[in-house]
């Protein structure tokens, strides 16, 4: 079992940054792909990022690319999402979550992941 807690969504003005937290217990963190994924009302849940077990291969969505920066710590069990430029439409609850192996290609899809954060909220506004 892992269990994951994300921190440090918010409110900012479009133009500005946040960085979000996410801390797992309860397992070997170096065992999992980590990633993060987010959801706007009223849409699916979308893939943003992703991270390899450990040598720091990343995955990003076209539309975070270039903006955000996944990286993780295994010392500290934790992995971030840095999220600079923020858009109206980077609006959406954020989760973490956890993928036991390497990181694939089947990273991108939230079915493949075995646990999931409970969210936290970030808005950017307009």
């Amino acid at each position: 079992q892992v269990q994951l807690v994300e921190t440090g969504g918010g409110l900012v003005q479009a133009g500005g940054s946040l960085r979000l937290s996410c801390a797992a217990s309860g397992s070997t963190f170096s065992d999992y792909t980590m990633g993060w994924f987010r959801q706007a009302p009223g849409k699916e849940r979308e893939f943003v990022s992703a991270i390899g077990r450990n040598f720091g291969i990343t995955y990003y969505a076209a539309s975070v690319k270039g903006r955000f920066t996944i990286s993780r710590d295994n010392t500290k069990n934790t992995v971030n999402l840095q999220m600079n430029s923020l858009k109206p439409e980077d609006t959406a609850v954020y989760y973490c979550a956890a993928r036991k192996g390497p990181l694939t290609i089947a990273a991108l899809r939230p079915l493949h992941y075995d646990y999931w954060g409970q969210g936290t909220q970030v808005t950017a506004s307009s």
